[in-house]
């Protein structure tokens, strides 16, 4: 499937932004279940590119500037291969047996992870724990945050797919498997808002850094709807977009996520974008 991306966040402030920095993780990168056909980012500074630990392509910017607004803007087209099984070899998979702040296994997390992860690890067995994860913590937005641990998201039984992706990661680790967060976007007609989404990868084959990539809230493995962009011990390691800012007073935030599907023919050009993303400088 060839999937075009436009992926817009818009920022105003109530008084003047003195200074702002910012780090984004929103370039996706070519592996087996998919390939980057076209991607361009676009942020209110000058964008440095890195690379980190954990093989993600990031980017950061920072401005000091009297601005009340700002724009930054991540598109492309890839083409995906519903390939769910990686191979990884960047971290050896055995340091994702380490908890997190987010993923800290209470007795629930380690009962729930040892239920169903008795013997080796194989496709049925990480599906019927996503499958067990979906049940526990219902889809429904506004009762957690970002901030929100893996107990605590078992606790309310609610959240998001960000607590989903969570709980099931420290299930596993409970259980002495590894398991990473992956951040990416995921392609709903008839649900925009899961456009931006999270799931887990699944260590099946430590020696030969063997993943599976599982969709806890969609109950499947990752698929042709699916596009990587970012892994990592949890979502505050990969999360899209993260930064810091002095002034401002109150930001809003507005966020687009467009996925359609192309045909067959040649790959277009990018789409233009005929508004400049600055931050635009004004009188208070």
């Amino acid at each position: 499937m060839k999937l075009d991306i436009r992926h817009v966040t818009h920022y105003d402030y109530s008084a003047p932004l003195q200074y702002a920095l910012q780090s984004l993780c929103l370039t996706p990168q070519a592996n087996a279940h998919q390939t980057v056909l076209d991607w361009s980012l676009s942020a209110p500074g000058q964008l440095f590119a890195q690379r980190d630990a954990f093989g993600n392509l990031g980017h950061t910017w920072s401005l000091r500037q009297r601005v009340y607004r700002g724009v930054v803007r991540a598109a492309g087209v890839v083409r995906t291969h519903a390939s769910p099984l990686l191979v990884d070899d960047r971290i050896p998979p055995a340091f994702y047996l380490r908890a997190t702040p987010l993923t800290e296994a209470a007795d629930a997390l380690a009962a729930l992870g040892r239920e169903h992860l008795d013997g080796p690890v194989d496709e049925a067995r990480a599906l019927t724990l996503a499958l067990a994860v979906a049940d526990r913590i219902a889809y429904e937005g506004g009762k957690t945050t970002t901030r929100t641990s893996a107990a605590e998201a078992l606790a309310l039984g609610a959240g998001v797919c960000q607590d989903q992706a969570h709980v099931f990661i420290a299930a596993c680790r409970a259980a002495g498997v590894p398991a990473r967060y992956v951040s990416g976007y995921f392609h709903a007609p008839d649900a925009p808002a899961l456009a931006s989404h999270a799931w887990a990868d699944i260590c099946v084959d430590p020696a030969a850094r063997r993943w599976l990539s599982v969709d806890i809230t969609h109950r499947c493995l990752m698929d042709e709807r699916h596009v990587r962009l970012a892994v990592g011990p949890d979502y505050a390691a990969c999360s899209p977009i993260r930064g810091v800012r002095e002034g401002g007073g109150d930001e809003t935030m507005r966020v687009t996520v467009d996925i359609g599907v192309l045909d067959d023919a040649p790959t277009p050009d990018p789409r233009p974008h005929p508004e400049t993303a600055v931050l635009t400088a004004q009188e208070p």
